[in-house]
């Protein structure tokens, strides 16, 4: 249903620091919002609004639309053996053929995790600080896996290296900054307009305003709309070509991807906690096999047992719980022969080289090597984890 409203609303003119007494007249501004209802119904229980599943038997997973997160989502998926069929790259809605039922929407970042409020999408993979500025502490929103490894970043306050701020270095320093009062409070740009003013509060700065800004934020101070900012930060490059920094105490989000879900459509719709087991379950099997490498070689020994002794004997060479040691027939004069014995183990990309000598070192050859595509536990940690968090 289609809704046109018009708000009138009494705004006045933008403070000016000065000594002159004189004050604008407020200007009254006329918005004309029309708008379309797409959220889930809802029902009045008790003079309260309970929002309802929407009656579809399909599993819905938001996606980014676009930009880096989008890119990485879809590769780490590829990597995980979900790859998403898009038959039309300008529509919105895909598939991953490996899971029936399921239907993938790409979206806006802010728009998955709105939508997932409202129960128009049962699961999504957003960045943290995404989940946590448009989810606003909301209950129904449950992290299902986070750490999925890529689009790290931080929500930090920064501000300017010169002037007034030279020598803040941290957050109890800058509020304890004796500029900042009723009349003149820190003013802050940032489009994080409930997880910038929630830290403030809950560190007890009082005397802030807050504007609201998408983009070029670190030209704020230098063009003396703002004394601070709250943005995503990478690697703190662009801060610092701005001349603005990181202050002790000031991260508000240690940010990168996750699986969020809503507790909702995992408790009551169907097939939704199944398809989070499996996605849990891939990605978590991946995840832990990145830069993870199969070494197998050959030694000659009596036995396994003397074989594992001299394996174990090496500090590179245990594996995720201990090498396996099995016979290598050939046959010799006739006679079938077990001289040597074949050794695997599961071994970091960092300690690859060291492993091989070592491997050398007391008696390994013909040393194979091979990337490891999945590494699948008894069962995830995160799964039992989720289930407890569901009360299940």
């Amino acid at each position: 249903m289609s809704v046109v409203r018009t708000i009138f609303l009494q705004c006045p003119s933008i403070p000016h620091f000065s000594n002159s007494s004189s004050s604008p007249n407020p200007a009254a501004v006329k918005f004309t919002v029309s708008c379309c209802s797409v959220a889930s119904p809802a029902a009045a229980v008790n003079g309260n609004v309970e929002r309802t599943p929407h009656e579809r038997n399909e599993v819905r997973l938001g996606l980014p639309s676009k930009g880096r997160m989008a890119t990485d989502t879809l590769d780490l998926l590829k990597d995980c053996q979900l790859s998403v069929r898009q038959v039309n790259p300008r529509q919105y809605v895909a598939e991953i053929p490996q899971i029936s039922n399921l239907e993938v929407w790409f979206q806006r970042p802010k728009d998955v995790v709105r939508k997932l409020v409202s129960g128009d999408l049962d699961l999504g993979i957003v960045g943290l600080d995404t989940v946590m500025e448009y989810g606003q502490g909301n209950e129904d929103l449950i992290i299902v896996h986070d750490s999925l490894d890529y689009g790290d970043c931080r929500l930090s306050l920064a501000i300017p290296k010169y002037g007034i701020f030279e020598n803040v270095n941290s957050l109890k320093e800058l509020a304890e900054m004796p500029q900042w009062t009723p009349e003149r409070p820190l003013r802050i740009a940032t489009g994080f307009t409930y997880l910038g003013p929630k830290f403030m509060k809950d560190n007890g700065l009082s005397h802030v305003t807050f504007s609201t800004a998408d983009g070029a934020l670190e030209a704020a101070p230098a063009m003396g709309i703002a004394d601070a900012i709250v943005d995503l930060v990478s690697s703190g490059t662009t801060l610092r070509e701005n001349n603005l920094k990181e202050i002790q105490g000031g991260v508000i989000v240690e940010s990168q991807a996750v699986l969020v879900a809503s507790r909702k459509s995992l408790i009551q719709r169907k097939g939704v906690l199944d398809i989070t087991h499996e996605m849990l379950e891939r990605l978590e099997a991946h995840l832990k096999a990145v830069g993870q490498f199969t070494v197998t070689a050959n030694m000659r020994g009596s036995s396994a047992e003397e074989v594992a002794e001299r394996v174990l004997s090496q500090p590179s060479l245990s594996g995720l719980q201990g090498p396996t040691i099995c016979p290598v027939f050939c046959k010799r004069d006739g006679k079938v022969a077990a001289d040597y014995f074949a050794i695997v183990i599961c071994v970091p990309k960092k300690a690859l080289y060291k492993s091989v000598q070592q491997l050398r070192m007391i008696g390994g050859s013909g040393v194979l090597i091979s990337p490891l595509t999945y590494i699948f536990d008894e069962e995830t940690p995160r799964w039992r984890q989720l289930l407890s968090n569901l009360g299940l």
